[in-house]
């Protein structure tokens, strides 16, 4: 019996029932992102998944494992998809991204470690993810990147994202890392509208507040 019918009600058989790795290793593309589908109700799903990710080429058999690594949305999950942020190949480094961005609960406490990671481009990627955490967190951890991180480009994003999240409390440490790259001036620009738009939001808020 064929894995699965190729009508557009074919669903995908419990992994439970498969040799799920075996397929997602041999199987065909169809039986691949069917056993993908699958893997997400099954108790080792992440493992087995994160595995397949490793060497899977087709698009949608790695769609359909980000799909379901998301709806394990576990610490192995997140430790499945992180190593592919380093990928050369840019659809699977964003089809990585996009994976961790749904899934802010899972990825939230890795953050950290992300921002102070030796490649500058899984740190550009890490503050792109702060985005979706708490705001206070958030600003906390760029504000510490914009103190210590040595690459402009690492802090250009930090800025893009306090613009949108940060509150007055950031306002010194972009200051601060004016200070820290006076030669560049596309960062000192962003910094700029960061510091003013801050700053204009703090004014409005403390004007509500006076007249509710």
């Amino acid at each position: 019996m064929p894995l699965i019918r190729k009508t557009p009600e074919a669903k995908a058989a419990p992994v439970e029932n498969l040799p799920a790795a075996g397929i997602l290793q041999t199987g065909s593309a169809e039986e691949r992102w069917a056993a993908a589908r699958a893997a997400a109700d099954a108790p080792s799903g992440a493992r087995i998944l994160g595995e397949a990710l490793l060497h899977e080429q087709d698009a949608r058999v790695r769609e359909a494992i980000f799909t379901s690594l998301v709806r394990i949305g576990s610490e192995t999950s997140v430790d499945a998809i992180v190593p592919h942020l380093r990928s050369d190949d840019p659809n699977l480094r964003t089809g990585a991204l996009d994976a961790l961005r749904a899934m802010p609960k899972a990825v939230t406490p890795r953050v950290h470690r992300l921002l102070h990671d030796p490649d500058p481009d899984v740190r550009v990627l890490a503050c792109d993810l702060a985005r979706a955490m708490p705001s206070a967190q958030a600003n906390t951890l760029l504000c510490e990147t914009l103190d210590t991180d040595e690459s402009a480009n690492v802090c250009g994003v930090a800025v893009d994202v306090l613009a949108e999240t940060g509150v007055q409390e950031c306002l010194p440490a972009l200051a601060r890392c004016a200070m820290r790259f006076p030669d560049d001036p596309f960062l000192a620009f962003s910094i700029k509208l960061a510091r003013e738009r801050i700053a204009s939001e703090g004014d409005a808020r403390r004007m509500a507040d006076r007249h509710p």
